[in-house]
């Protein structure tokens, strides 16, 4: 029995490694890219140079940049662009009735909106799904074990995207946590470039263990008053992502982090990376809807200031530490 297509939009480093995992077991996957000539190279290279080179395609993954072409007559359509971005495509998938997985990560700056009510607003609850979780673009496209977690309103569709990734290495879990689970995958880029700061000051595995711990106390009071879970926050979408997007070399927000540190200006460090660095944004953001929450968040508060060049990297560590001390 023929499976059914799945597109998936953004053939950046994330996007084409889920489309190779979907793409493993025998699923027709197109990978729908930003121009013709990124779609026309890595059809002929049957790799991304540019994000996971020497990694070669499966047989079933297709790459095209022509729309309809991508979406005609899949089970579902696999969102993994820019937070920034994401808006303008939904539009694009509001007139048709199959899932939409997105699989990125941020918060919008001007609307507070999390990925999962921009979702519900333009294709509503009974196509809304997500994936998040401690997963490198990288193992996965590799074929490296991952674990991750599938958030929908209803757990029968949260089953049934995750029935779509039939690959034994890339284990999904399910929750119909949807705002714990688009919260942690959110903030805990904020707190990676806090643990990026750390690691280029050299301030030694202690305060690493210290930023981590106290992010997702950060994370987990934020994420239950905007309706989360606490036990989410616990897991592979909430405490999972943060522990491997602090420490993992691969991490984006973390490099930025070091270049700061670093002595690199906002503006090098983001060329450094040479990426989108969802943090960035999303640091904004958090801080906003803290404060609507009246919610407490000195770290994040502190990456924003150091983001706006409002302090230096290691002024930002020496204010942390001079915060009157509290009853955990």
């Amino acid at each position: 029995m023929k499976l059914a297509p799945v597109c998936v939009i953004g053939a950046g480093s994330w996007g084409t490694a889920l489309a190779m995992v979907l793409a493993r077991h025998g699923r027709d996957v197109r990978l729908l890219a930003r121009t013709e000539t990124v779609a026309a190279n890595m059809t002929q290279e049957r790799e991304n140079r540019d994000f996971l080179p020497g990694i070669p395609f499966p047989k079933m993954l297709s790459v095209t940049a022509d729309y309809n072409d991508a979406l005609a007559d899949t089970a579902a359509t696999v969102l993994a662009v820019p937070c920034a971005a994401a808006d303008s495509i939904l539009k694009t998938l509001e007139p048709l009735h199959t899932p939409v997985i997105a699989a990125c990560k941020g918060l919008n700056p001007d609307t507070l909106e999390r990925i999962d009510e921009l979702l519900i607003r333009h294709i509503g609850l009974e196509r809304t799904a997500l994936l998040s979780g401690p997963s490198f673009a990288k193992d996965s496209a590799e074929g490296l074990p991952t674990a991750i977690t599938m958030a929908a309103p209803n757990i029968e569709l949260a089953k049934q995207c995750a029935k779509l990734f039939d690959d034994p290495a890339f284990r999904i879990y399910t929750s119909t946590d949807t705002a714990g689970v688009a919260l942690g995958g959110a903030l805990k880029n904020v707190i990676a470039i806090a643990a990026g700061v750390a690691a280029g000051l050299h301030l030694g595995h202690s305060a690493m263990a210290a930023l981590i711990t106290r992010g997702i106390a950060e994370i987990s009071r934020l994420a239950v008053a905007c309706g989360g879970q606490p036990e989410t926050l616990s897991g592979l979408s909430g405490l999972g992502d943060l522990v491997l997007t602090c420490t993992g070399e691969l991490s984006r927000n973390r490099k930025m982090g070091i270049a700061l540190a670093n002595g690199m200006s906002i503006d090098n460090a983001r060329a450094h990376v040479g990426q989108v660095v969802e943090g960035e944004k999303t640091a904004i953001a958090a801080c906003k809807l803290a404060k609507h929450h009246d919610i407490e968040m000195p770290i994040c508060e502190t990456v924003q200031s150091v983001l706006l060049g409002q302090i230096k990297p290691g002024d930002a560590v020496s204010n942390l530490l001079a915060r009157p001390e509290k009853s955990e």
